[in-house]
């Protein structure tokens, strides 16, 4: 027999992949179903995160690309402000003026396109340009005409745009209105329909575009002399921050212009699916997470199985350390395998995505535009990481478990004694909780609640640790003294509840995760049902354009307004005004809605969350979205600078309303105001209030036949279009619901690894309990008391620490990601239902693996120490 110094020094000399190959591999021969779930839990979240990764770029990138290219590579463009332009006379001023050695004019506008033979119409931008200048600058938006290769000089191109019935059409386009060069189509506009025929393409990527001559888009869609943007290449030397002070412009002038950096388009496509994007990708790795708990529960198990051959080894003089090191590299390998199946997955299900949704996200940012997938491979190693990482950090708790094992002892299969817990461990939570809190009162950080998510890991990072003190203190109050039974199954879950760590851990997180989605779900959804009630008073609603931008040339005729009131069954028709305002070169603009409201009472028509400012005479007065106050930081009694087509208009904010329809902003004007600042009479929606007894159905029939082909109209009843709202509203949400069923099955699946773990590790001490008599139904209750005591504690420290989280998301999160405020709701049944669901099923998993500690092996188990 080998003394222990040269034993220890003969171990030391072992390499690590002979052990490895004693000890690992075996273990995963005979159970490559428990080792595969971990792989397969590790690859489930990097799959996900990384899908959503390469969707994520490759959308962004085509987007972007495609802004680029439609917008070219101009050194500074001079943007208006608002749809309706500004004076073209202002071109020849910015062409002339000292540093500027290119200028092309352009006027860009959305409206709707159809085929002539076809009554649907679809979305498409249109841009008028003037030929013989864009090459310049953007050389994509150049026409091709079909007669001509595409080699063709810039003057041929030049002459065959000037025509003022052709449009030229990029592939989105038309593959959409499902034309081909040559074919005739119409485009709406304030005038009704014009023709057009596609004379030729044009090479730009990206949504739906028509191309025409300057003029033309000027004189067919009621922008005779305005333009909506001048873009420029400056001359050399000149610097692009001193061009704009430089310009010869009155204050004016000045006012009517945003003047935009050549990223700046880019960065507003960034900027409108940034939140979305990101809250997607951190959903994405709570799967990730659980399968942390999952490779812990399953290490765990591995650990306790193979008891007998960590003691021999100790024993022989394998170091502790040895032993630590020696899980965590199974737990690297179990990372890495799950990483590259994850990646290959991840890669696929991007592939698919892209194929079928077309990178839109379903969040409705990137429309018309279908990516090809970039792989990126700096962003598969940082998962790969992450998975191996993930299975390390969740392996750790089982390392430490072999590092402490106490050798001797082991090999007589008693396991290693409890001792109480660490005051260490209870600050070590204590202040993790305490830090979660602190993160939670954190500003955003570049607008994104990066310091919030910190905050959710904090908290449930710290309640799992507090997992043994919770249950130390819950069992101190319980003195089951005449149940002899009961006594021992309390006393053994108090003994051993440092253990309860492994088996409670993955119920705590997976059930505080599920308590937060819930909650914050059931908050959404309560805060959107009540808005939907406050904001559709009226029975029935139509409207000419679903966009904010498409508006400026859809709108309603003047005649269709009048006879809309003389409808039968109709008791008031109201109008409003939709308009489009950059306010800001890196963000999406801001919806202006211009409708009737009581100046008195305008709590009367918005959802207004305080009392509004007293009107004051000869002011012009605006509410403005809660997303509006919290992205341009403003307040009731600010002042607001408008910039309309008629000039700047300086408003008072009276108020702030709740507004879940648009995330980047919104200000309601009211509707005589803004006739009298801007002199336009047009409107772009409807909205109808009906007699007792009315058919909406009659009604809707109507109003179409009044609008007829030359006015699309979206009509819809206020009970179809809340159903609808809610039914997006729970479209959106399904996949919390996807991941509360995943951590909680995974949650379950830790607890009987755990269970069955401990199980194996205490076979000699159930053998000997029914060696002194206790049957195996008693034996079976003993392991179900025990893991009652340890379910109750982490379902209630699952529930509490959910509700903490919830508030977190609700409260912080939210308003810092979609600029979105609500209450916080508490759905009771539910989350009784889901604590219910947890602790029963908690049982019966319990139930099964406590069948092993009864059993026959349990009671054989002890002749080993005869």
């Amino acid at each position: 027999m080998l003394a222990p110094a040269s034993a220890s020094a003969a171990a030391a000399r072992v390499p690590l992949i002979a052990l490895l190959r004693a000890l690992s591999l075996p273990e995963w021969r005979h159970h490559p179903w428990r080792h595969g779930a971990a792989a397969l839990a590790v690859a489930l979240g990097v799959a996900l995160a990384f899908s959503v990764q390469l969707i994520n770029t490759s959308a962004l990138a085509e987007f972007s690309g495609a802004v680029r290219s439609a917008n070219g590579e101009p050194d500074l463009t001079l943007a208006a402000r608002t749809r309706d332009g500004f004076d073209d006379a202002l071109f020849d001023t910015v062409r002339t003026a000292r540093g500027v050695s290119e200028a092309s004019p352009v006027v860009e506008l959305d409206s709707y396109a159809r085929r002539t033979t076809a009554p649907a119409r679809h979305a498409v931008r249109l841009l008028g340009v003037d030929a013989l200048r864009v090459a310049a600058v953007a050389p994509a938006l150049l026409p091709r005409p079909a007669s001509a290769p595409a080699t063709d000089s810039d003057a041929r191109a030049g002459l065959s745009v000037l025509n003022p019935n052709h449009v030229f059409a990029n592939p989105a386009a038309l593959q959409q209105l499902a034309v081909q060069v040559g074919d005739e189509l119409s485009v709406q506009s304030t005038q009704g329909w014009q023709a057009f025929r596609v004379a030729g393409t044009v090479a730009v990527a990206g949504p739906a575009l028509l191309v025409l001559d300057i003029a033309a888009a000027q004189a067919r869609f009621g922008m005779a002399g305005r333009l909506t943007r001048i873009d420029l290449r400056l001359a050399a030397g000149m610097p692009r921050d001193a061009l704009w002070p430089a310009l010869p412009l009155t204050p004016g002038q000045r006012a009517q212009l945003l003047p935009q950096a050549p990223d700046d388009a880019a960065q507003r496509v960034s900027n409108l699916s940034r939140a979305y994007r990101v809250n997607l990708t951190v959903l994405a790795l709570v799967a990730l997470l659980v399968g942390a708990f999952l490779v812990w529960s399953v290490v765990s198990l591995s650990v306790a199985q193979r008891t007998p051959a960590f003691a021999l080894l100790g024993v022989l003089g394998l170091g502790a350390r040895e032993r630590r090191r020696l899980v965590l590299a199974e737990a690297a390998l179990l990372g890495l395998a799950g990483s590259a199946v994850g990646l290959a997955a991840g890669t696929a299900l991007a592939w698919a995505a892209l194929r079928a949704l077309g990178g839109d996200l379903g969040g409705g940012y990137f429309p018309g535009v279908q990516p090809t997938l970039q792989f990126s491979g700096p962003a598969a190693l940082a998962y790969a990481a992450l998975g191996t990482a993930a299975a390390m950090a969740g392996a750790w708790g089982p390392a430490r478990s072999a590092q402490a094992l106490p050798p001797a002892q082991a090999l007589k299969g008693l396991g290693a004694a409890s001792r109480q817990a660490p005051r260490a461990l209870v600050a070590s939570a204590l202040a993790l909780l305490a830090a979660g809190v602190a993160l939670a009162l954190l500003p955003p950080l570049d607008g994104l609640p990066l310091a919030a998510y910190a905050s959710v890991a904090a908290l449930l990072a710290g309640g799992v640790v507090l997992v043994p003190g919770v249950v130390g203190a819950l069992l101190a109050a319980v003195h089951p003294r005449r149940h002899a039974l009961a006594l021992l199954a309390v006393e053994r879950a108090r003994f051993a509840r440092h253990t309860a760590s492994a088996a409670v851990a993955g119920v705590v997180a997976s059930l505080a995760l599920c308590v937060a989605l819930t909650v914050m779900v059931a908050s959404f959804r309560d805060a959107v049902t009540q808005w939907l009630d406050s904001v559709l008073p009226a029975d029935l609603y139509a409207r000419s354009a679903a966009t904010a931008a498409a508006s400026q040339q859809a709108v309603l005729p003047e005649a269709l307004l009048q006879q809309a009131t003389r409808l039968p069954g109709v008791l008031k028709v109201q109008t409003t005004r939709v308009l489009s305002l950059a306010l800001h070169p890196q963000r999406p603009a801001v919806a202006l809605l211009a409708r009737p409201i009581d100046a008195q009472s305008p709590e009367q028509t918005l959802p207004l969350l305080d009392a509004p400012q007293a009107a004051r005479a000869g002011e012009v007065a605006v509410f403005i979205s809660e997303p509006m106050a919290l992205l341009y930081e403003l307040k009731a009694g600010d002042t607001l600078v408008l910039p309309l087509a008629s000039g700047a208009l300086t408003t008072r904010v009276r108020g702030v309303w709740r507004d879940y329809a648009r995330q980047f902003g919104a200000v309601a004007i009211d509707q005589a105001d803004y006739q009298r600042a801007t002199g336009d009479l047009r409107h772009n929606d409807l909205a109808l209030w009906l007699a007792p007894g009315t058919d909406p159905a009659a009604v809707t029939g109507a109003l179409r036949r009044l609008a007829g082909d030359a006015t699309p109209l979206d009509v819809m009843a206020t009970g179809d279009l809340r159903r609808l709202s809610l039914a997006i509203f729970d479209r959106s949400f399904a996949v919390t619901r996807y991941l509360q069923f995943v951590a909680i099955g995974v949650g379950l699946v830790g607890v009987a690894a755990s269970l069955s773990a401990q199980v194996l590790a205490r076979r000699k001490e159930f053998g000997l309990l029914a060696h002194l008599g206790l049957s195996r139904r008693q034996v079976l209750l003993i392991v179900c008391g025990e893991a009652l005591a340890w379910l109750a504690a982490g379902v209630l420290l699952g529930l509490v620490l959910g509700v903490a989280l919830s508030v977190v998301l609700v409260k912080v999160v939210n308003p810092q990601s979609f600029h979105w405020r609500m209450d916080l709701v508490l759905p009771a049944a539910p989350l009784a239902a889901l604590a219910a669901a947890v602790l029963g099923l908690g049982l019966a998993t319990a139930a099964l693996a406590g069948r092993r500690a009864a059993g026959a092996s349990a009671v054989l188990a002890v002749k080993e120490d005869w």
